[in-house]
């Protein structure tokens, strides 16, 4: 039995190259019970990252008491990482569940039932359509709900009230993800595969600390590393991370650039393709448009001015180019790291074009997957649930609208088309002046994830804007609400949900919710019932009242679009688990990569946006893309470098990055309820290097108050692996502590320091530049809060203080499968075929 908050990874299984990666089957009970107890396992997958992977419930007297790992799953082979392992089920059973609707009385919060709490909605919704129209209602929603869930509350949005103020805390993690596909690609949608994992001689990892964030993919890329013929590994990060280590043990390269610099890293990276002849010309003259332009724009990057620029050593530049250069697949992941730092978008499609130069896209082991931050980040993309138009759909193209109009039976004028879909800064920005004067907000938690929130909370708070939260807890922004409803949570209810390299999963519903919550679905239909949306023939707008009505309603939009759902159905997503999209007659059992035959849907009336200009945002028209001719053809774009807006001063002399922890998941609303993953990360933090530690002094543990020009945090300092001249916080905490006591958020929110400034295209905010000052306040009592297994470890003591080793996890047990039948290696794969696929053989 294993400790797994000590051994984060687990059991390894090493293999070579071509192999397919074995099983190993991940098991947690609650105390006290044992295999033999369950009383039923519920197929499901893992809801505490986006890696999405194959899981079981394990059900007993009515209660989730555990998971397993599938074995046969196609994204984990059975794995699950500590997040799912410690904090899938624990916190259902919470005493703090909200069980009934709270509406706000006398400027508490008290307990009501659903007929009072959604009529004060619906009473607040008809008058403000009256007096203000469809503009006055703002919706901000999850990574984290279900497929069918996001798509009724579209047609909602769209169709429904008409409303073009719409966005989730996506816009946070992957809405640069999405961007940079669009501008590179035509469409949104995951070229890679995880099973180019298998099969790649080189992986760059740029601005993603997967070892962190994607800990079970991370643990499949330590078994190609640790076995026969293993590819050599390129970190870009400012911090030395267990991935930046595994580069250097790979005979690979770890760059760290100064924070805000990715740009002029990534036009370094390009010039040298160019310089040293390791551009694939016959495919990029194929499969490409674009390609002067961009030489030209990486031409001044030297290395030595990239060196300059970024504050690294040349030499590693040279080699990692060189890397990239001379491998023979190249397999690239991008994270926040480049999405939330200065030009997100312009730094993330550079990563595009390397492979496009290199023809590295479409085959096994050569790829790009632009990692998603939650675990239905991309659902809420394909659906619209975030601005976006259903099924890739440009919102600029109006024969895509009347597509939409037609299916769902109204004028197409009722769907907002007449100007780009609102971004969450945007939309958080009409409910501060109460432009918008409904914001619905479901399953996330902006006072403590959005930039610079103290004025998020003052928005929730005003007067202004009537706000409606439905969730599982009374989060920090349900307690701002004027109306809290109580949602049903993973495993409560029935849905799919899509994960970051387009394997769509059916979790079925395990358990009833407690009390009187209610699914997200449910209480979308109830709120469309209330209000009497109809199409234009005066039928019910909302046609299905089940999650399998909602996907083959959702199917059917998907028709000939890029992400293809029609060959799906519930009865398929039964079988062996995890299933890529498109699938359809053309591929019936699913896609593993995209652009095996290198077209690209960017046709100018197939497309789903005409781009950008990656400096400014500006945007390229339908005649100007059509006289591109794109002709399935990928976009090669460049953009300068440019300084960050917030630089370091006298004042404010270092750099502040946000990021996350191995063991807390996005607020901690699920993960803090983990006794396992709240000991092991129980609270805020700021890493120093020791550098600056020593001319601060400033030493392990110590209390110190971190500054910028917006606020303040005050948190135990860790000296550890961070680079000289930069500050590293957790964006996890916020007020609520799992022991029952709260916290002044301000004290330790580390978003009260960051900027409300967005990229151009992405509208991504940045939360990886801006300038800060660190002063020692008092000493401390002991080391800081800092997990010792993650790149939070401490630096090496230099005055004998020992910082205690994380540890404390609940036993979990493992099972090794070394044959595992499902898993066959197609061997056609090479010609760029399905590969690994359990159940595809």
């Amino acid at each position: 039995m294993a400790d797994r908050i000590a051994d984060i990874y687990g059991d390894p299984t090493p293999h070579g190259r071509g192999t397919v990666w074995p099983a190993r089957v991940d098991l947690h009970l609650e105390d006290g019970v044992v295999e033999s107890d369950v009383d039923r396992w519920v197929q499901s997958a893992c809801l505490l990252c986006s890696n999405g992977c194959g899981c079981d419930i394990a059900v007993k007297d009515g209660r989730m008491v555990g998971v397993r790992g599938r074995a046969t799953d196609v994204v984990n082979h059975g794995r699950l990482g500590p997040k799912g392992l410690y904090g899938s089920t624990i916190w259902a059973s919470s005493p703090d569940r909200l069980t009934r609707p709270l509406v706000r009385e006398g400027g508490r919060l008290v307990e009501t039932d659903w007929e009072t709490a959604m009529g004060r909605i619906v009473e607040v919704s008809k008058r403000l359509l009256d007096e203000k129209g469809p503009l006055s209602h703002g919706f901000y929603t999850s990574g984290q709900l279900f497929l069918e869930e996001y798509y009724t509350q579209a047609v909602i949005g769209k169709a429904g009230l008409g409303t073009p103020h719409m966005d989730g805390n996506t816009r946070l993690c992957t809405a640069t993800s999405a961007a940079a596909f669009k501008e590179s690609f035509g469409a949104d949608g995951q070229p890679g595969s995880y099973t180019d994992i298998e099969h790649c001689d080189a992986i760059f990892l740029f601005g993603h600390n997967m070892a962190e964030t994607q800990t079970v993919l991370w643990t499949r890329i330590l078994d190609r590393t640790r076995g026969d013929d293993p590819p050599r590994i390129v970190c870009v990060d400012p911090r030395r991370t267990l991935v930046a280590r595994e580069a250097e043990r790979t005979g690979g390269v770890h760059l760290a650039p100064r924070v805000g610099t990715n740009m002029a890293l990534m036009n370094g990276l390009t010039r040298e393709l160019f310089v040293n002849g390791w551009v694939d010309h016959s495919w990029v003259d194929e499969h490409t448009i674009g390609l002067d332009d961009l030489r030209s724009v990486v031409e001044p990057y030297t290395v030595e001015h990239v060196a300059e620029i970024c504050d690294i050593d040349g030499e590693h530049l040279r080699r990692a180019a060189r890397i990239f250069g001379e491998s023979t697949g190249v397999l690239s992941t991008v994270l926040q790291g480049f999405y939330q730092s200065h030009q997100a978008t312009a730094a993330s499609v550079a990563v595009h074009n390397l492979h496009l130069l290199r023809g590295m896209l479409g085959r096994p082991g050569a790829g790009v997957l632009q990692m998603n931050g939650q675990p239905t980040a991309q659902n809420n993309r394909e659906c619209g649930a975030d601005g976006d138009f259903p099924g890739f759909r440009n919102w600029n193209n109006p024969h895509h609208v009347d597509e939409l109009a037609t299916t769902w039976n109204v004028d197409p004028l009722q769907i907002p088309h007449w100007a780009p879909p609102t971004h969450a800064m945007q939309i958080f920005r009409y409910a501060e002046t109460g432009a918008v004067g409904l914001l619905w907000i479901s399953a996330t938690n902006p006072a403590v994830s959005m930039p610079q929130s103290g004025r998020i909370r003052k928005i929730l708070a005003g007067e202004q804007c009537f706000v409606v939260v439905q969730d599982l807890f009374l989060t920090e922004t349900a307690e701002l609400a004027d109306v809290v409803l109580p949602a049903a949570g993973w495993g409560e209810k029935t849905g799919c949900f899509t994960n970051v390299n387009r394997t769509v999963h059916l979790s079925e519903k395990a358990v009833d919710p407690p009390g009187e919550a209610r699914s997200d679905l449910d209480i979308f239909l109830a709120y469309s019932d209330a209000m009497g949306f109809t199409d234009k023939d005066g039928s019910p707008l909302i046609t299905w009242r089940t999650p399998e009505e909602a996907f083959d309603a959702w199917r059917s939009v998907t028709a000939g679009r890029p992400v293809d759902y029609t060959g799906l159905s519930y009865d398929k997503l039964r079988g062996p688990s995890g299933i890529p999209w498109p699938v359809n007659d053309q591929h019936p059992e699913g896609t593993d990569r995209l652009y095996a035959d290198g077209v690209f849907p960017t046709d100018t009336d197939y497309c789903e946006t005409y781009g950008h200009d990656l400096i400014t945002g500006g945007t390229v028209t339908e005649s100007e893309h059509r006289a591109l001719a794109p002709a399935g053809r990928a976009f090669l774009k460049g953009a300068p470098y440019t300084p960050p807006h917030e630089e370091p001063s006298q004042e404010f002399p270092l750099r502040y990055t946000t990021g996350r922890t191995a063991y807390q998941f996005h607020t901690r609303t699920k993960t803090g309820r983990s006794r396992s993953l709240n000991a092991a990360a129980p609270d805020a933090w700021v890493e120093l290097s020791a550098a600056d530690a020593d001319r601060l002094a400033i030493t392990e543990g110590d209390w110190v108050r971190v500054e910028s020009p917006r606020g303040a945090i005050e948190v135990r300092a860790r000296v550890g692996q961070v680079m000289e001249g930069a500050v590293f916080a957790p964006f996890h905490y916020g007020h609520f502590d799992p022991g029952g006591d709260t916290t002044d958020a301000d004290h330790r929110l580390a978003n009260e320091l960051t900027m409300t400034v967005w990229d151009p295209v992405s509208k991504q905010p940045y939360f990886k530049t801006a300038a800060c000052r660190v002063t020692k306040t008092r000493d401390g009592d002991g080391p800081a809060p800092a997990p010792t297994t993650t790149a939070s470890a401490p630096a090496p003591s230099r005055n004998g203080q020992q910082v205690p080793t994380t540890t404390g996890g609940a036993p979990t047990s493992s099972t090794v499968l070394p044959d595992t039948p499902r898993y066959i290696l197609d061997p056609s794969q090479a010609t760029g075929s399905d590969d690994a696929v359990p159940g595809r053989s």
